[in-house]
């Protein structure tokens, strides 16, 4: 069986992109599905290069089970663009970024994060908030891998109608 593989992007990969690339590991793992899938996330900058993820992710991800400690930051590279089968960005300005500098053919690889969720649904950007901010991206993170295991067929959606396990929406 070939691996079906996903990039997860958002601007710097120390918040968004590595918890979705934790969370949909193990979502992944829990159906069975380790071996049918290849997961990994990147910035569409390059700030964070070779760092961990922000503490704060690492903390939040840790009381779920999620482990993002060993992650590390890397810029999207052009070579992804023919590498992954889907590209996932956690917003729409990072998507624009990644259409941007993707070949026109590939185009239809890139999609948002949280579209099993509904049309334009974003992350938002956990950086300069609070604590609570790490809480909710793991909330819409987990409702939206579940989603996408859903929509390509690899599992049964777990969460009715797509929305967040905690009642949230995006």
């Amino acid at each position: 069986m070939e691996k079906l593989s996903i990039l997860f992007v958002c601007h710097g990969n120390i918040c968004r992109s590595p918890t979705a690339e934790a969370v949909m590991r193990r979502r992944a793992t829990e159906a069975g599905l380790a071996q049918a899938l290849r997961v990994d996330s990147a910035g569409t900058h390059g700030y964070h290069a070779g760092e961990a993820p922000d503490a704060r992710s690492i903390r939040a991800a840790a009381r779920r089970g999620y482990d993002l400690a060993p992650l590390r930051a890397r810029k999207v590279d052009d070579a992804d663009f023919a590498a992954f089968d889907l590209i996932l960005a956690a917003d729409n300005h990072n998507l624009a970024g990644l259409r941007q500098r993707c070949p026109v053919a590939l185009q239809g690889q890139l999609r948002l994060m949280l579209e099993p969720l509904g049309e334009g649904c974003e992350v938002p950007d956990p950086y300069y908030g609070g604590s609570q901010g790490f809480e909710t991206v793991l909330d819409l993170l987990e409702a939206a891998c579940d989603g996408w295991l859903a929509r390509l067929g690899l599992v049964q959606r777990r969460v009715d109608d797509g929305l967040p396990e905690r009642g949230k929406s995006c």
